[in-house]
C-alpha cells in the first residue's frame, strides 16, 4: 500500500484544516487506518484510528471533541478533520494502514505497516 498524506499548512489557533491521506496498491478497505503527529524533539504518537469498515474510531484524549477520522473506500481516502486548532497541535502529521479484519483498529505505531511521507500542520498563537 502506498500512502500520500496531503492537506497541512499554517493556521491560527482556533481554526480548522482536513488532511487527506490517498492509498494506492492494494484493497483500501481491507486496512484499518491511522494518523500519527511528530512535533519536534518529541516522540512520534498516536492522533486517530478507524476500522476497516469505518464503523469504529478511537481518538487520543487531547484531541477528542475537536478532530474527526473518517474514510471513503470507494475514494481509497481517509481524512482527519481539524477543528479548533491549538497550537500544541502543530507537528507533521502522518497517515498510516494496517491489515485488519472488522471492527478492529490500532494504536500502537508498531502494528501499523505502511506509512505515508507526512505533512506538516503548524498552528499559530
Amino acid at each position: 500500500v502506498q500512502l500520500q498524506a496531503f492537506g497541512g499548512g499554517l493556521v491560527q489557533a482556533g481554526g480548522s484544516l482536513r488532511l487527506s491521506c490517498a492509498a494506492s496498491g492494494r484493497t483500501f478497505s481491507s486496512y484499518a487506518m491511522g494518523w500519527f503527529r511528530q512535533a519536534p524533539g518529541k516522540e512520534r504518537e498516536f492522533v486517530a484510528a478507524i476500522a476497516r469498515s469505518g464503523g469504529s474510531t478511537y481518538y487520543t484524549d487531547s484531541v477528542k471533541g475537536r478532530f474527526t477520522i473518517s474514510r471513503d473506500n470507494a475514494k481509497n481516502t481517509v481524512y482527519l478533520q481539524m477543528n479548533s486548532l491549538k497550537p500544541e497541535d502543530t507537528a507533521v502529521y502522518y497517515c498510516s494502514a494496517a491489515y485488519a479484519r472488522g471492527s478492529y483498529y490500532y494504536t500502537q505505531g508498531s502494528s501499523y505497516e505502511y506509512w505515508g511521507q507526512g505533512t506538516q500542520v503548524t498552528v499559530s498563537s
